[in-house]
């Protein structure tokens, strides 16, 4: 008997458990539902727009949605066209795979200020998605604050001093193009609670900070540790020691050097967002780490900018219908096991770690659990509607759903309109993709 499951998102975690169903020794049918027309998620919409080859996972994503056993629709929204339980009353085995694309509070006094941003809405916005595209930040400030230590900091920061030659060959869109070429911004502060040995961003990335073509890193000698110390694995002192030695460069550039700055600033956590309406500040309290934390010793200092990106998590938004744990911002789960039938792979279920391969053993554990599962229970002989079953509940309700091959016509548009050198020319509104379709 068939197997009918339905994965909601289409991103990688949600790529990584069709691919483990469809290599699994069993008869399947894959559903992956997505509310936007285009597939991959994070990969189109978290991953930098000058980090192309990061983005290349795409094309194992492509043939897997491309495989006999797959299909996609996209443009349908679980629990606004269609409900869970529905869902789940048409298919052996739901999966959700919907990430974590909503910014965690930060906590600190002041952060409804205008002029802050969650990471997780900015980097949506210069990567084009939909829901953002209309954010309109006003970069025409002299400064701007990153508040975190990872790689998510340091690409905002980078996107924010790169000359409009650096990212003529990416697919920035237009208007965030415009906004971040034109303004005025001259330093970025980038500041972190712990120090350089604590920080979570790749080596790549941090290098790449020395060798932009209009912006010089700064930072103080006296934030720099001399060397690597406590309990680690080795891969982990490894990575550690290069970051080390990759920030001790930085320390004799001098600031005239370029027109902008990156400042590399540790030991510092912020306490409060100052101004009136907007942000005209941030108040720091140094820190100093023990025992892996980092605790307030009591000497303040202001940073004025005119914005704040504050790249210091993301969370997921609870799903209708599914039990979710508010505090750990996941859907409530037993290792993926959410409820009979019911499954979390990727962020929704772990929580925002690890990088793009990271979800990779949530998917193949998914399929284990789902063919496990339908062992034990295909005594019942009760065969579920799947694949035909939504089809029909989609015309019933006139539902455009986007097939994968309609995306590949979206793709092949965007394609032959982006610049010389461009992977593509995003569209950033759902009408003008279902334009092309017309």
């Amino acid at each position: 008997m068939t197997i009918s499951i339905a994965i909601v998102g289409s991103g990688p975690a949600a790529f990584y458990t069709a691919d483990a169903l469809i290599k699994a020794d069993c008869q399947c049918e894959v559903d992956i539902v997505e509310r936007l027309p285009t597939p991959y998620g994070l990969i189109r919409y978290g991953v930098a727009p000058d980090h192309e080859k990061t983005k290349n996972v795409w094309r194992a994503f492509a043939k897997t949605a491309q495989n006999e056993h797959v299909r996609f629709y996209g443009n349908v929204e679980i629990g606004r066209d269609i409900l869970l339980d529905e869902l789940r009353n048409m298919y052996d085995a739901v999966v959700l795979a919907v990430g974590a694309g909503s910014d965690r509070s930060t906590g600190i006094s002041g952060e409804e200020k205008k002029g802050v941003f969650g990471s997780a809405t900015f980097v949506n916005w210069y990567n084009g998605h939909p829901d953002f595209r209309n954010l309109n930040p006003d970069l025409n400030v002299e400064s701007a604050v990153v508040l975190g230590n990872g790689n998510v900091a340091i690409d905002v920061a980078r996107v924010l001093v790169k000359t409009p030659n650096e990212m003529a060959m990416t697919d920035l869109p237009e208007y965030a193009s415009k906004s971040i070429h034109n303004s005025t911004l001259r330093d970025v502060f980038m500041v972190g609670r712990r120090g350089p040995n604590e920080a979570k961003y790749t080596n790549v990335e941090l290098r790449e900070m020395g060798q932009l073509e209009n912006c010089v890193p700064q930072i103080e000698a006296l934030q720099i540790p001399n060397a690597v110390e406590g309990d680690m694995s080795d891969r982990d002192r490894r990575l550690r020691e290069k970051n080390l030695a990759t920030i001790k460069e930085f320390v004799d550039r001098k600031p005239n050097e370029k027109d902008k700055r990156v400042h590399f600033l540790y030991y510092s956590q912020p306490i409060e967002i100052f101004g009136e309406k907007r942000v005209e500040g941030v108040r720091f309290e140094k820190t100093r780490v023990q025992n892996g934390r980092a605790e307030g010793i009591g000497e303040y200092f202001d940073i004025k900018c005119g914005i704040v990106i504050a790249a210091t998590g993301y969370t997921s938004k609870p799903v209708k219908d599914a039990p979710f744990d508010h505090k750990a911002g996941i859907v409530t789960n037993v290792d993926g096991l959410v409820d009979d039938g019911l499954y979390a792979v990727g962020w929704i279920k772990r929580g925002p770690t690890g990088v793009i391969g990271s979800n990779k053993p949530d998917g193949k554990l998914a399929a284990e659990q789902i063919l496990a599962r339908h062992a034990i229970n295909n005594e019942s002989g009760i065969k579920k509607g799947g694949r035909e079953a939504l089809n029909a509940l989609l015309v019933q309700r006139e539902i455009r759903s986007i097939s994968f091959k309609e995306w590949q016509l979206i793709e092949a548009v965007e394609i032959t309109n982006a610049n010389e050198g461009a992977p593509r020319k995003k569209f950033v509104t759902i009408s003008d993709m279902l334009g092309i379709l017309k």
